[in-house]
């Protein structure tokens, strides 16, 4: 790995992409440097600063900040239902991941302010001989602000790595959903493709702010932290208890306040459905902080709408405030 530039030293969050991967135990076997341009080097650091602040009349993203690959070109109001609410697609200009690539993300709303941030579409993770592509995510959340992430699915090629951690910090009276969809690989592409790449490692933890909307260094704070490393080449992902017979993914992570999740729970139910390729189910988060939702499918349009219902069931519980129709083209 090339010496930090200053521009990313300055940078916690940059930082913390820059060295996720060399830190991890996990990532240990995957530290050599591709021949063609070395991990992180100018051009392979994607960063993006979005904060939102409530404005007169609406939620405005004040302040961007975009470093190549990644780029956003300004909020939408797209959204029919919550018009005050700034809509914002995350794109990359190299079209995927490759090996050695650090991306990180700030995103920050303000008091009494809202966004929904996605991506443009899918993440593709592409195939890989050397070294790793790592993904860091900060996220905080003021006082009664609202944040929906709902990216694309995550696309890992054959022979992939990819190590990722999201971050979470919020206010207590606070609302954030997250949603990942991680699909098994180009599955019609290549008959090594299904569960082919070398490791997925995802992390996501949450803390609550203090009442300066500081975030507090006490361990004792952490909500919840939820890891997992996939390693299909080492353990078999298609048995009973991990995927059986599904190939897609699906987790969101719910974060608000004690008082909407009985009503959001009561209105949601668990399926195991192996005829129709489907299973799905929520519960509650450690400290009475959320909820989590996981599902599994086989098509990745299944895997859509019951994570739109479990998405719809929160906002209307939270906001009172229905979804728009979906896009036809997503």
């Amino acid at each position: 790995m090339i010496e930090l530039r200053d521009e990313i030293k300055d940078n916690p969050s940059r930082t913390h992409a820059h060295l996720l991967g060399k830190q991890a135990p996990e990532m240990a076997a995957f530290q050599n440097e591709p021949k063609q341009m070395d991990s992180g080097a100018i051009g392979k650091t994607g960063y993006l600063k979005l904060r939102f602040a409530k404005g007169e009349y609406r939620s405005e993203l004040v302040e961007l900040e975009r470093r190549v690959p990644s780029l956003v070109q300004k909020a939408l109001y797209w959204d029919e239902e919550m018009p005050d609410l700034p809509c914002v697609t995350m794109i990359s200009t190299s079209g995927c991941l490759l090996q050695g690539d650090r991306q990180a993300l700030d995103i920050i709303v303000e008091k009494d302010a809202c966004a929904h941030v996605t991506t443009q579409s899918a993440t593709k993770i592409h195939m890989m001989d050397a070294n790793y592509a790592s993904q860091v995510q900060h996220i905080t959340v003021a006082e009664n602000g609202y944040l929906e992430l709902m990216p694309d699915p995550i696309i890992p090629h054959r022979t992939a790595r990819f190590i990722t951690d999201t971050e979470i910090n919020l206010h207590p009276s606070a609302t954030v959903i997250y949603s990942e969809i991680l699909q098994s690989g180009r599955k019609y592409h290549h008959h090594d493709e299904q569960f082919g790449f070398d490791i997925f490692s995802s992390r996501i933890s949450a803390k609550y702010l203090d009442q300066d909307n500081q975030i507090t260094p006490d361990y004792k704070k952490e909500l919840f932290v939820e890891k997992y490393i996939l390693e299909p080449k080492k353990s078999e992902l298609s048995t009973t208890g991990v995927m059986g017979p599904f190939d897609i993914f699906g987790n969101v992570i719910l974060l608000t306040p004690k008082i909407y999740h009985q009503a959001i729970l009561e209105r949601l139910e668990a399926k195991y459905d192996v005829e129709n390729h489907i299973a799905f189910g929520a519960s509650q988060l450690p400290n009475e902080s959320g909820i989590i939702f996981k599902a599994l499918a086989n098509e990745s349009l299944k895997i859509k709408q019951v994570i739109r219902h479990f998405w719809q069931v929160a906002r209307e519980e939270v906001k009172g405030i229905a979804l728009p129709q979906p896009f036809l083209w997503r």
